[in-house]
């Protein structure tokens, strides 16, 4: 139904993108599947799909990847404090980015039992960072913790789940981007209404797995082992919220609109700024707040975990 309401405002492009889609890489030819091992017994039939293995493996080598950074002086937090924190950011996680999901882009499944239909796909980041961010700081106030020096160093660990869910994204052929010419676009299918040829897109997906994750992990990587940010409160958090606003910003140019947000913003926002450039705007702002003023924040850090105190 949506497609077909789309029809009239993609038709020029679809024409010119169409005649060109036989020339590119078709997304059947990669012969990918959502599913990554299919277990049917007598009794027990259910699919592992990859986007589900895509979060876990993010949070399991994010929890490694905390390890190594709370071993070094200075830390926030100790070695049990990091295991019971896996625990408050994976919930988070789950239930801010499924709640933000339907309240950003799908309000019909806040008044249905759909919301808990977590198999059927639907999760946002923005509401995941926010139920983690909101996890994270309960986490610390029980603990007598610094919550935005946790916050810093779980933002160093957040760009490899960031990186396995747009991988996730693409094998599962969603979130493609638009239509284009570039020798890389990939033809993915059902893209289009019924009747019409599916045009050659942007693969977005990888785009953003390759900013949001590679990059961004790069960037946080850098800071934290070759420079002082980690004794800096709110500097990781805030380079993370800024890299990944400015990143999520630039692949929306990129990526078809969400079709949800078309109807309500109408005109000119419906083709040009998308839901997930919005929802970045307050990153990007927040963030660079916290870079610029992060300096003031710096005080004598005695160390949780770690050996020495640092100045």
């Amino acid at each position: 139904m949506i497609l077909s309401h789309l029809q009239p405002a993609l038709g020029p492009i679809l024409d010119v993108a169409a005649a060109s889609g036989t020339q590119h890489l078709h997304f059947t030819d990669l012969h990918l599947s959502k599913v990554a091992l299919p277990i049917h017994f007598s009794i027990i039939n259910f699919d592992i799909k990859w986007y589900s293995l895509a979060y876990i493996t993010g949070i399991v080598i994010g929890w490694w990847y905390l390890l190594k950074l709370i071993a070094q002086p200075g830390a926030p937090m100790a070695r049990r404090h990091a295991d019971d924190l896996v625990f408050y950011a994976t919930l988070g996680i789950i239930l801010g980015g499924r709640i933000g999901y339907a309240a950003f882009y799908a309000p019909q499944l806040l008044f249905s039992l759909g919301l808990f239909r977590l198999w059927d796909g639907g999760m946002s980041f923005h509401g995941g960072m926010i139920g983690t961010s909101i996890g994270i700081i309960l986490f610390a106030r029980q603990h007598k913790l610094d919550w935005l020096r946790v916050h810093d160093y779980l933002a160093c660990a957040v760009p490899f789940g960031l990186f396995f869910g747009r991988i996730a994204n693409f094998v599962n052929g969603e979130l493609w981007g638009k239509p284009s010419n570039v020798p890389w676009a990939i033809v993915f299918p059902d893209t289009v209404p019924v009747g019409m040829i599916d045009p050659a897109r942007h693969p977005s997906q990888l785009y953003e797995a390759g900013l949001e994750g590679l990059a961004l992990f790069a960037i946080l990587w850098f800071a934290f082992w070759r420079t002082k940010a980690r004794y800096e409160p709110g500097k990781l958090v805030g380079l993370f919220l800024l890299g990944y606003g400015l990143a999520r910003f630039t692949v929306e140019f990129f990526r078809e609109p969400d079709a949800q947000f078309r109807f309500f913003a109408g005109g000119f926002f419906a083709d040009t700024i998308h839901m997930g450039q919005v929802l970045t705007l307050p990153m990007i702002v927040g963030g660079l707040y916290l870079v610029l003023t992060a300096k003031s924040r710096r005080t004598r850090v005695e160390p949780i975990a770690g050996s020495e105190s640092v100045a």
